[in-house]
């Protein structure tokens, strides 16, 4: 079994590795449209999806000012609503407010609360300050602090998103552990120094060959195991 050893804080990426965020965007559109068919509904989550990637991409590149999750999904709300016929501003309103209704994975809550017996836990988000209380509220998630990249003013994968984390921790890189499903969140965490540890969810992002992070789990009971001392 793999083990990681002298961890003092525990850091989560929650988009996708606690929350199912796919699934989440979609149950809001077939709110909003009670009759699509699946593939339709599919269709429409990679259109928000590929929405929210090229915007946040733009921003990195500096092409936009920085606008947090609740811009940047309510825009891509609004492309939902022009692609499928929704005109209801009411509506639409609703659907722009998708990311902060994401259930959690199985394993998620349960898992967090184990960890956080142990270790100080913080939840280190994409998702704006607002949405991200009210997302860890409707997920029943409970870290010791969740922080928002909107106080860094960019998006994972800049260093001074891994940074807010590392100051809160108050320690040395090395100790705290980035815990994601994505490959290229954690390597954006191993940049600053931070220990890594994938968390293998069907959304997610998987490593590559080349990849050497600290730990691959199936689960939160297994990164349990591995990091809590026996």
């Amino acid at each position: 079994m793999t083990e990681i050893r002298d961890i003092e804080v525990v850091v989560f990426d929650v988009l996708g590795t606690l929350v199912d965020e796919p699934d989440g965007i979609a149950a809001a559109i077939r709110e909003a449209l009670p009759e699509a068919e699946p593939i339709a509904v599919d269709e429409l989550v990679a259109l928000w999806q590929r929405h929210v990637e090229d915007e946040q991409a733009r921003i990195a590149r500096g092409e936009r000012e920085y606008a947090n999750t609740e811009v940047i999904d309510a825009e891509a709300a609004w492309a939902v609503a022009e692609r499928a016929g929704i005109d209801d501003p009411a509506d639409i309103a609703r659907l722009a407010t998708a990311g902060q209704r994401l259930a959690p994975w199985e394993d998620s809550v349960a898992g967090i609360e184990r960890l956080s017996w142990h270790f100080p836990t913080i939840g280190l988000s994409n998702a704006s300050r607002a949405a991200l209380l009210r997302l860890n509220a409707f997920a029943g998630l409970r870290f010791h602090q969740a922080l928002s990249t909107e106080w860094a003013g960019a998006y994972k994968p800049a260093p001074e998103v891994y940074r807010l984390a590392l100051d809160a921790a108050a320690c040395e890189p090395e100790r705290v552990l980035m815990v994601a499903a994505h490959a290229w969140d954690l390597r954006g965490a191993q940049a600053v120094g931070m220990r890594t540890a994938y968390i293998g969810r069907s959304v997610g992002d998987p490593p590559k060959d080349t990849d050497t992070f600290d730990g691959h789990f199936d689960g939160l009971a297994a990164l349990t195991a591995a990091i809590v001392p026996q």
